[in-house]
C-alpha cells in the first residue's frame, strides 16, 4: 500500500488495518520458521507497511497533517 493511499484512510480504519497486517506477519513468521514460507519478502514488505501506517497515524497525533 502506497503513502497516499494510506493518507486517505481514517484513523479507525488505520487501527483496523495495523491489527490485520500485525496478525498476517505473526502467521507470516510461522511459516518462515517451519520453512514453508515461499516469499520471505512479504515479511519485509509487510513489517513497512505497518511502519508507514504507524508513522501516519503519529504525525496525525501530532498535528503534521499534509
Amino acid at each position: 500500500m502506497k503513502i497516499n493511499e494510506i493518507r486517505k484512510l481514517s484513523d479507525t480504519d488505520l487501527v483496523k488495518k495495523i491489527e490485520e497486517l500485525k496478525k498476517t506477519l505473526f502467521d507470516l513468521r510461522m511459516k518462515h520458521s517451519t520453512g514453508s514460507l515461499d516469499k520471505p519478502s512479504d515479511l519485509k514488505n509487510t513489517r513497512k507497511a505497518v511502519a508507514r501506517m504507524k508513522t501516519v497515524l503519529k504525525e496525525r497525533q501530532n498535528g503534521k497533517v499534509d
